[in-house]
């Protein structure tokens, strides 16, 4: 199969290195939240030696907040055992040309132990990592596919960093979902954005205006999951740094504004063994048609979806999304094409997928792919029966259990459950446990701009 635009072999990299046409190879993994870190190298020294011996980092960085402190009281790493080093191992199959960054290649790397050089448990790529392996040991391989929707204003990041986030300008000024007169006035971003993750290895669908001031979707090629959540990593940064070149800014926070639309990630997931979709069959489920394998993997995604919220929906802000009649679910149940059930089936024979619609653009694909594939192996090993499928407006049937309400919630009940255990291990429930009470504590020791105008005067 031939590979996608601006991959790049060693050969290759080598060629357009001798050519003076790259001269820079960047190393990135995902940290906690999703974001890309990293080193950026010399494309000769990447030749000669990282390729084959990768790079060093410090472990911190698996124990740092948004503000990049280290947080106490993780085992992983700590100030008692010193902060040392893990390893950066660059996947080979990850490197591309970066198109958006001038005479820059980037590949995304495994994170290792140091001294043993074995996959670091709670890194996020690890993680989803173990859950293809499990599916491999079923037979199934996974494909996927991520929809992001996101936000974009005219202010710079440096300029809305400046003005506290507060009174930024949205790209649009009317709803534009769909409207093409509106979109347009977004081409001048969204066209570059297209061309350079075209040209980086990632191909695109289309793009779109959604529902919000400003907001946008852009849709990239299904892949193998894996692939899948290096492509989303990768879009997420290169749409970043396209903004920040061109003096605007783009947000995938799941809930920017108060009375907007939210952002969300719908993911799309099949199963396949050998060449077929091992989600097509003849059973009826409604209005769907497919196989077990369908059947029991979607039990097991609804059935842990709560235990595992914290995966699809990682920050205090992430819930704020949830509310009846804005587009993201408020309930857990199963609809053939239902823009307003959290499991939204949708396509027939081959093309038979569930899209999970209650993950936010600010999850971290890794994890949020390794909550569902996990899920629905445990569906298809205990033979999880989904509920019902259910028609008409999820929105208005209160019988339906509620996606949890806070990330407060949404961690009590990933730190007690011991389906998250078996999946993932302790280790990385009481890594990520402390992950998300450090960011709640954060949060509740804030003093808010809704705070201050609601008491500053009439308290």
């Amino acid at each position: 199969m031939k590979s996608a635009r601006g991959m790049l072999s060693l050969d290759d990299l080598a060629a357009k290195v001798e050519a003076g046409d790259i001269d820079t190879v960047i190393l990135a993994f995902s940290d906690h939240y999703g974001r890309l870190l990293g080193k950026r190298l010399d494309a000769e020294f990447f030749l000669f030696e990282a390729a084959r011996q990768g790079a060093y980092a410090c472990n911190y960085l698996l124990t740092a907040d948004m503000e990049m402190e280290p947080v106490p009281g993780y085992e992983f790493a700590n100030w008692e055992l010193g902060y040392g080093d893990f390893h950066l191992a660059p996947d080979m199959n990850t490197l591309r040309h970066a198109s958006w960054l001038n005479k820059t290649a980037i590949a995304l790397c495994d994170v290792e132990n140091e001294a043993l050089q074995l996959p670091v448990s709670i890194a996020p790529r690890s993680i989803l990592r173990r859950q293809l392996d499990a599916a491999a040991d079923l037979g199934y391989r996974v494909k996927a596919a991520s929809e992001l929707e996101y936000y974009i204003y005219r202010d710079s990041y440096r300029a809305a960093h400046q003005q506290g986030y507060a009174g930024l300008e949205p790209m649009g000024w009317y709803l534009e979902d769909y409207h093409l007169l509106q979109g347009a006035r977004q081409e001048g971003f969204t066209a570059a954005a297209r061309h350079h993750l075209k040209h980086s290895g990632i191909p695109v669908e289309s793009s779109k205006g959604e529902w919000g001031l400003g907001q946008h979707e852009l849709n990239i090629r299904y892949a193998d999951l894996l692939s899948m959540a290096d492509r989303h990593s990768l879009l997420k940064h290169c749409l970043k740094e396209i903004a920040d070149a061109q003096g605007c800014s783009v947000t995938f926070m799941a809930k920017p504004c108060a009375g907007q639309a939210g952002s969300s990630c719908h993911i799309h997931l099949s199963l396949f063994s050998g060449g077929d979709n091992a989600f097509a069959g003849d059973t009826e489920f409604g209005l769907a048609a497919g196989s077990d394998v369908f059947r029991y993997f979607l039990g097991g995604w609804m059935a842990r979806l709560r235990e595992l919220m914290v995966f699809y929906a990682p920050t205090v802000n992430s819930y704020k999304r949830y509310e009846d009649g804005s587009w993201a679910p408020t309930r857990i149940a199963w609809s053939y094409d239902n823009r307003t059930a959290a499991f939204r089936v949708v396509g027939q024979g081959d093309s038979l997928r569930i899209e999970c619609r209650a993950p936010g653009a600010d999850c971290n694909p890794y994890l949020a792919y390794a909550a569902a594939l996990a899920s629905g192996l445990d569906g298809i090993r205990n033979r999880i029966e989904p509920s019902a499928i259910f028609t008409g407006d999820n929105y208005a049937a209160w019988h339906l259990p509620r996606v949890p309400y806070t990330l407060e919630h949404a961690t009590d009940s990933f730190e007690q459950s011991d389906f998250a255990r078996a999946a993932f291990g302790d280790d990385v429930v009481r890594h990520y446990s402390h992950f998300f009470r450090s960011e709640i504590a954060s949060f509740n020791s804030a003093v808010t701009d809704w705070e201050r105008t609601r008491y500053f005067e009439r308290i």
